[in-house]
């Protein structure tokens, strides 16, 4: 028979807890969707800020906004390569909790198997008759309680301990799968990152590029804008010019008075694709319009708004050719951007006539032309205010 102190000591490794394996926390497997999920939050910005940029690309756009996009797109990229960094960090720290998680496990799976493997023992050396030799050595009805109570503990702690080695070797088996997943998942984010920075590195000699682009188009920009003015004032010259000739002059009847405001007919029938006045120009710049923009595609015939006489055609500068007619009283209509020019010099034309067909392809609003209207003065004004409204 089994002494108290051999007993006592089963009952000692038996009722030992199993080693701790922290509070209740997510599991791995959630832990690495949690992290998916933030890495695909981020991704699906960059996917917008991609398709943003594909947009612009497709449509008029500045090369500032491109930029911004490029720079947008390199801070995403960032972000991810730093929450990469942050989960390769920490699955490098779960990977050594796990570690020494399964080492602890299986140690206690030894010493556990080592206390089975003596009661093994201790019942293959006692026979399956042992437990009534116990009970009918008995001396007293006392004794026999007693002794049957040491019986009924014995073989509770004995299915204890086998229950403790079942739930150990799940545990050692579910540590050594986590300990795969880990790896793999650890393996999968270095490659990610790997892509990232390259991706970055591609994103930062994009906005090279496109700031190198950048500055190109504002120095094509500023250029423009000085030939526009340029020609501008020269125009401005010109009709001044024309109308000091005209005041030293016999007056003449004007072929466009007050009355007409809203009734002229239009040049060439196309979408206004600027107005009359100020607008913002690029870097802060101005630009001044004395006329209004119409799209028409090249070879359009350009007509005379009203009766008058060519005053001057042919090419000027960045307007390309010109036909101005002359409508006496001070009023004088511009045409600008033309490919062809039908009249001459002190010719008369009537309201409706063709002077000459559009242009303007070569220009950074495609083919259209420039319609102004002069005023006594020579002063500049509103095309929109004196054609019929559409």
């Amino acid at each position: 028979m089994i002494g108290l102190r051999t007993l006592a000591a089963i009952g000692l490794v038996a009722l030992l807890p199993l080693p701790a394996s922290g509070q209740q926390r997510p599991t791995i497997t959630q832990r690495l969707r949690e992290n998916q999920e933030r890495l695909e939050e981020i991704r699906r910005e960059r996917l917008r800020l991609q398709s943003d940029l594909s947009r612009l690309q497709g449509q008029a756009h500045t090369l500032s906004q491109e930029l911004d996009n490029i720079d947008r797109q390199k801070s995403a990229t960032s972000r991810i390569v730093n929450e990469l960094d942050r989960q390769i960090g920490s699955l490098g720290s779960e990977l050594d909790t796990v570690t020494i998680d399964l080492m602890l496990a299986q140690d206690a799976l030894a010493e556990k198997r080592a206390v089975l493997e003596t009661r093994l023992t201790e019942i293959y050396k006692r026979g399956s008759l042992w437990i009534f030799e116990v009970l009918l050595a008995a001396e007293s009805f006392g004794d026999l309680l007693s002794r049957y109570k040491y019986l009924y503990l014995v073989s509770r702690q004995d299915r204890a301990l086998t229950r403790e080695i079942e739930e150990l070797r799940d545990r050692v088996g579910q540590r050594r799968r986590e300990l795969v997943t880990v790896h793999t998942e650890m393996g999968r984010q270095r490659g990610d990152r790997v892509q990232e920075l390259s991706r970055y590195v591609s994103l930062e000699q994009r906005r090279q590029l496109a700031l190198r682009s950048t500055q190109a188009a504002r120095q094509e920009a500023s250029d423009r804008l000085s030939a526009l003015a340029r020609a501008e004032q020269e125009l401005n010259n010109l009709i001044a010019t024309l109308e000091r000739e005209r005041a030293r002059g016999p007056a003449t009847a004007s072929t466009i008075t007050d009355d007409a405001r809203g009734r002229l007919d239009w040049p060439a029938d196309g979408r206004v694709i600027y107005r009359f006045g100020r607008e913002a120009g690029p870097d802060n710049t101005t630009l001044t319009r004395r006329g209004i923009g119409i799209a028409v595609p090249p070879g359009t015939p350009v007509r005379a708004v009203a009766r008058g006489t060519v005053d001057r055609t042919g090419p000027y500068g960045t307007y390309g050719l010109l036909v101005i007619l002359n409508h006496g009283g001070g009023y004088y209509t511009v045409y600008l951007y033309l490919s062809s020019v039908a009249v001459t010099a002190d010719q008369a034309v009537e309201a409706g006539q063709v002077i000459g067909l559009s242009g303007g392809a070569a220009t950074e609003e495609g083919p259209h032309i420039e319609f102004q209207i002069r005023g006594e003065g020579a002063i500049a004004l509103d095309p929109q205010n004196w054609l019929k409204r559409k």
